[in-house]
């Protein structure tokens, strides 16, 4: 089969590769679609570790069920891409996302584990869930990433009527906005760097106002739309500037959700934080229950998530995709990949 490989910073090839087989039971799918992650992006840009197979946000088709007896071959899938304990608190209190093991083998995120930029994919059984009709394969394809937003959004437990800022207009932040408003934000606001971006959140109508994150008076405009700053706000960047905004646009009392990950340490005024009493959470992933709920609405027709994909692509134009994807050019939001195109 061909899959894409990570050979060096910022190079990924296109190679020939073996099929996967079943191993303690797991689950081979022929890959549908896979997405474009912005946590695949960090490992391109430090080109480690060399051989890794990316792509854990998918849908597929079965080709062997492996040990799930409750699936055939030919069922519609998509998975959840941890590999969880099963024994520790975390896992125990369903919280499978924080289980000190659940990344060490994540599908496409681990030389163990190769992940959906490839023609075919064995997955852990336990995490795969079937897809029904209503919902496509670019749909369960982002599953996965809206799961994120989700998840944030349950941990920012918004108030009917606050007002949220979303910090980075990639797909996890333009979801964090969708959901807000879902559940009752009267006013979200976006910060982006990426005119572009910004432009194109704006048309999604889920963001009612968008800051250049590169604005001198980017406090100062927070501050004229919320007189003492934002009730929430959702940091999807992860970056030093970023997180710095977010603590500093936030009113006193309010709260910050860090979404976005940085795989370097960053330096932050937490004197904002102190003095203004900041309650900050961290939000890594999503609970399975979460994965499923994501499902269940696009089935059920109540969000909207194809809004966010730009384009699909094969194999060969993957390298390309990153490109443009870290160009800061560019409006494109999500862009799938079907290994078979």
């Amino acid at each position: 089969m061909k899959g894409v490989v990570l050979k060096d910073k910022r190079n990924l090839g296109v190679e020939d590769l073996d099929d996967p087989i079943s191993q303690n039971g797991s689950v081979i799918l022929s890959v549908k679609r896979a997405g474009i992650c912005g946590s695949d992006i960090h490992y391109w840009e430090d080109g480690r570790p060399k051989g890794l197979i990316l792509g854990h946000e998918y849908s597929g088709v079965i080709i062997d069920p492996g040990a799930r007896s409750d699936l055939k071959e030919g069922d519609r899938v998509t998975a959840l891409p941890l590999s969880p304990c099963g024994i520790c608190q975390a896992c125990r209190t369903g919280n499978l996302q924080y289980c000190l093991q659940t990344w060490d083998y994540a599908t496409g995120l681990s030389l163990t584990n190769p992940g959906a930029l490839a023609s075919k994919l064995s997955v852990r059984a336990d995490m795969v869930i079937k897809v029904p009709d209503e919902v496509s394969d670019e749909e369960a394809a982002m599953t996965e990433p809206m799961a994120v937003a989700l998840h944030a959004i349950h941990l920012a437990n918004i108030k009917v009527g606050e007002k949220v800022l979303i910090i980075g207009g990639g797909v996890i932040g333009l979801a964090c906005a969708m959901f807000a408003k879902k559940e009752g934000a009267s006013f979200v606001g976006l910060s982006e760097i990426n005119s572009a971006r910004g432009q194109k959140a704006i048309e999604l109508l889920d963001v009612d106002k968008w800051y250049d994150a590169k604005d001198e008076k980017f406090i100062d405009k927070v501050r004229a739309d919320t007189i003492d700053g934002y009730d929430l706000v959702i940091d999807c960047s992860g970056n030093d500037a970023a997180v710095t905004s977010a603590l500093i646009s936030t009113r006193p009392g309010g709260t910050v959700i860090l979404v976005g990950v940085s795989t370097n340490p960053i330096t932050l005024p937490t004197v904002v934080a102190v003095m203004h009493e900041l309650k900050v959470k961290g939000a890594i992933a999503y609970t399975k229950e979460e994965f499923q709920t994501c499902i269940d609405l696009m089935a059920k027709k109540q969000i909207d998530v194809l809004k966010f994909l730009s384009k699909t692509v094969g194999l060969s134009e993957v390298q390309a995709s990153y490109e443009e994807l870290t160009s800061g050019k560019s409006a494109a939001i999500k862009i799938l990949v079907d290994p078979n195109k």
